[in-house]
């Protein structure tokens, strides 16, 4: 009997094509042990973020602290910078400033051999948000001088920094905060708002976290417990997809490290 009915992929061959060129860079730069054996995949429980905390203020230089250890990037020299607040965008009941500025998640530069990294002060009081900004921030100074661009150059760096940050084990975070929707009430008004985060979107982050827990040797089982229950179901069918491409884990795999000349620093110490 013939099927007229065939599984329509998660993603489409060129943008799982990016992943597999995205994955294949890093590892040719920091794969090896520091990526088979070392690297983790960091999940949001008190075994990896400690919740004694006196203060917001500590909880993120608390949380900055934990991601950077996590990445294996302990020992980097890296300030922390508070951006200005953003404006209230609630002026009154029932009255919102539309298309009002914000300012950007998280910000990276380095100067003197030194990382600079801000974040928004709001993210105080999303511990997820903040979790996968400093990983995407960090991803940025893993990558930002390396002999050769990401694939399709310098111009997709921040997409391929998205997947760096789920490289280095925070894919859990990155997905889970790409995209949220929920309802607010404060008294006065009420109603739905929505906030996005990264530049990749939440499918396409499930992906990259779906590869690295093949690569890594993680059952999916044992990630969706820490998926929003929304991406569950999406989380499996890209695990499926990855599992029928014929030679895309092997292909990922048989990339070897060329040196750790590349590391600014040593990682994992």
């Amino acid at each position: 009997m013939f099927s007229f009915f065939k599984r329509k992929p998660v993603l489409s061959d060129e943008d799982v094509a990016f992943q597999r060129e995205t994955y294949k860079w890093l590892l040719k730069y920091f794969g090896g042990k520091d990526f088979y054996t070392h690297t983790q995949l960091v999940l949001p429980t008190d075994a990896f973020f400690p919740s004694h905390i006196a203060s917001p203020d500590e909880a993120v230089t608390t949380t900055f602290l934990q991601v950077r250890q996590h990445a294996g990037m302990g020992i980097w020299p890296c300030a922390l910078v508070p951006q200005e607040a953003d404006d209230d965008t609630h002026v009154g009941p029932c009255l919102l400033i539309q298309q009002a500025p914000h300012s950007p998640n998280g910000t990276y530069c380095r100067y003197e051999g030194k990382a600079y990294i801000s974040f928004n002060p709001e993210l105080a009081n999303h511990p997820a948000r903040i979790v996968a900004t400093f990983a995407h921030e960090l991803g940025h100074y893993l990558t930002d001088d390396l002999p050769e661009p990401p694939p399709g150059g310098w111009e997709n760096w921040e997409f391929a920094t998205d997947l760096t940050a789920v490289f280095l084990g925070f894919g859990i975070f990155s997905a889970n905060t790409a995209f949220n929707f929920q309802q607010y009430a404060n008294g006065e008004s009420q109603g739905w708002r929505s906030q996005r985060s990264g530049y990749l979107s939440d499918v396409e982050l499930l992906f990259a976290l779906a590869l690295f827990c093949q690569l890594k040797g993680i059952r999916p089982e044992s990630v969706t417990t820490y998926i929003k229950p929304s991406l569950k179901s999406m989380f499996l069918k890209c695990h499926k997809q990855i599992v029928r491409t014929e030679g895309l884990i092997a292909d990922i795999r048989s990339v070897s490290r060329v040196s750790q000349s590349h590391d600014k620093h040593p990682r994992f110490e």
